[in-house]
């Protein structure tokens, strides 16, 4: 007899249970599968994850991904370099680019997040440096990793605390709820249930990644 997947997970016709969110949408269980999750050192692609988890306020998490590439194109590939130079005529090309979430606010946020990643990055050596010193001790984790205990987790103490010191840094569209987010997408937190395939393979990954 097969056993019954437990809450929050699907299972696959070749019996493999994954977390339930990606639906079964291949797009985004190859998301899931390859990249959530997953330790993530470099400055760009941590800038680019919490940029784009600021434009998914409010938003599904699967349109902002279909948009992925478009977004790459649009901002320079998140090198905030490059980013921080934006003027208002860039800003003004990319209100009119249907290819990406044309919301001034938020394009106005990743120029201005850009210039404070500047200055992270020249107070801690890197950006990476600075989002990691924020990693939660394994105590300050729930017990266990099931449905129950994750799923209700839009933000927590931690992920408030560095919203906190971002916004007082002067970072923008960086609240607690976009923050934990952006910990559980760079690989800072592992919220793959239990009994999902890739919980043990990304707990094996953060714990052989050396921090920085």
């Amino acid at each position: 007899m097969t056993e019954t997947p437990a809450k929050g997970l699907l299972q696959g016709k070749d019996g493999s249970c994954t977390c339930w969110w990606h639906g079964g949408d291949p797009f985004y269980k190859r998301y899931h599968d390859e990249e959530w999750g997953r330790p993530v050192f470099s400055d760009h692609r941590l800038f680019e994850k919490i940029c784009l988890e600021g434009f998914q306020a409010g938003l599904s998490w699967l349109t902002i991904l279909r948009k992925r590439e478009n977004f790459r194109a649009a901002f320079a590939s998140f090198d905030f370099d490059r980013i921080a130079r934006f003027d208002e005529a860039d800003v003004e090309r990319l209100v009119q680019d249907a290819g990406i979430i044309r919301h001034r606010g938020k394009i106005n946020s990743t120029i201005n997040n850009a210039k404070r990643a500047q200055e992270l990055r020249e107070e801690f050596g890197s950006l990476a440096k600075y989002f990691w010193s924020w990693e939660p001790a394994p105590e300050e984790r729930p017990l266990k990793a099931d449905y129950d205990s994750l799923a209700p987790l839009g933000k927590t103490q931690t992920s408030t605390n560095l919203s906190k010191d971002l916004k007082k840094r002067g970072w923008t569209f960086v609240g607690p709820t976009t923050v934990y987010a952006f910990m559980q997408a760079m690989g800072m937190v592992n919220d793959h249930l239990e009994g999902c395939t890739f919980r043990e393979v990304v707990e094996a990954e953060r714990a052989q990644a050396k921090r920085p």
